[in-house]
């Protein structure tokens, strides 16, 4: 009889060893899984911003080369340039005035 509740009094811790492991080893999976999905949660919004910056980009790129814009209704006239006065650039700054200390 003695041997029999000694046995089952290792039976027991044996089997509370067993499940305490198999607990921490579901708390170990569970972290690992939970930093995974901060991971992917992380990697989806850095992607998420990069193409939206790729969108921003080849709108530019689409505004930069001009296929899709008609600009004939903004071209200069030419022949309308020749009633524009010319103005001459006065050459006559001296920049010493700007350096003197007695004015």
């Amino acid at each position: 009889m003695k041997k029999l509740f000694l046995s089952s009094f290792f039976m027991l811790i044996l089997l509370h060893a067993n499940n305490t492991t198999i607990a921490e080893n579901n708390t170990a999976t569970q972290k690992e899984n939970n930093q995974t999905k901060l991971k992917n949660k992380l990697e989806a919004k850095q992607v998420a911003a990069q193409m939206k910056l790729e969108e921003k980009y080849a709108k530019e790129q689409k505004f930069y080369q001009g296929d899709d814009y008609n600009l004939k209704a903004v071209e200069i006239n030419k022949a309308s340039l020749a009633n524009i006065p010319v103005i001459e650039p006065d050459y006559d700054f001296d920049i010493t005035d700007v350096y003197r200390d007695d004015i």
